[in-house]
């Protein structure tokens, strides 16, 4: 059964005249279909402009859809709310509080009617989850990149949402940290199974870490490709990858639906192939 649902869904915006460029409305995604089941880990991809970060806004709450819909078990999403937690690229994190009442701040908010002994335990144990124990007093500015998102990562894990949310949190690390980080998260997946929605334009970390991978079209008017599962045991190492089939095949069939929907040239689209 499905947790997360999207039917005929369709968003427009409304573009301003400037210099040759002509008004009027835009259509980013149209006909997005989407059925997700509860605990599976699933990755969109799709090149730069495509409409990703719109998808992952409109399944969030923070904007609504022009045309179908989106369920959360059976209801519509109207709005933001704490059943779905969000990891942005830029960390989001507040720079006066320090690694613990960063986290400790969103479990407050979610989960006020715990005691401040459970709320304290929650916050440390997502905490060392990500394996930042030992920092749990630092400020944002005394944390690397790498650092700042694994708060990033607590925090939305501390909520207990029903479906986590992330909008391309490695795109602006460093490869060796955002190898790591990759890495990490296939490990805390497969200790909590949450349901994981995760956009990006890096094929191989959708093979790392989805058991399903849609592609988006080139927008505008994006709409996405057929499932593509990924059939190999979870947590994955790269190296396993290389070797199985079965990751070969479902890259290969990725970079096909992307090639092939790619009938019109998008400016400044990439695809990261490793």
């Amino acid at each position: 059964m499905a947790i997360l649902e999207l039917n005929g869904v369709g968003k427009s915006f409304v573009r301003s005249s400037r210099g040759k460029l002509p008004g009027g409305k835009v259509e980013v995604l149209r006909d997005i279909n989407l059925s997700i089941r509860e605990n599976e880990f699933v990755c969109i991809v799709g090149r730069s402009g495509s409409g990703k970060s719109t998808l992952i806004s409109l399944i969030a709450g923070l904007i609504e859809a022009d045309s179908g819909s989106i369920l959360l078990e059976g209801q519509p999403i109207k709005g933001p709310g704490p059943d779905r937690g969000v990891i942005f690229q830029n960390y989001s994190l507040l720079p006066w509080l320090n690694v613990f009442e960063n986290v400790y701040l969103a479990v407050d908010a979610v989960a006020g009617k715990l005691s401040d002994s459970d709320k304290r335990q929650r916050t440390e144990h997502y905490i060392n989850l990500v394996n930042l124990g030992a920092a749990m007093t630092k400020l944002p500015r005394e944390l690397s990149g790498g650092m700042r998102q694994r708060v990033a990562v607590a925090r939305g894990l501390a909520m207990d949402p029903k479906v986590l949310l992330l909008d391309e949190p490695f795109s602006a690390l460093d490869a060796l940290t955002r190898g790591t980080l990759q890495e990490e998260l296939a490990r805390i997946w497969s200790e909590t199974r949450k349901t994981v929605v995760m956009i990006t334009n890096d094929i191989d970390e959708a093979i790392l870490l989805a058991d399903t991978i849609y592609t988006l079209t080139p927008g505008p008017g994006a709409t996405l490709g057929p499932a593509i599962a990924v059939d190999a045991v979870h947590p994955r190492g790269r190296l396993q990858l290389s070797g199985l089939a079965s990751c070969q095949k479902a890259r290969r069939e990725t970079l096909r639906n992307l090639t092939t929907g790619a009938s019109r040239p998008v400016a400044g689209a990439t695809v990261v192939i490793h």
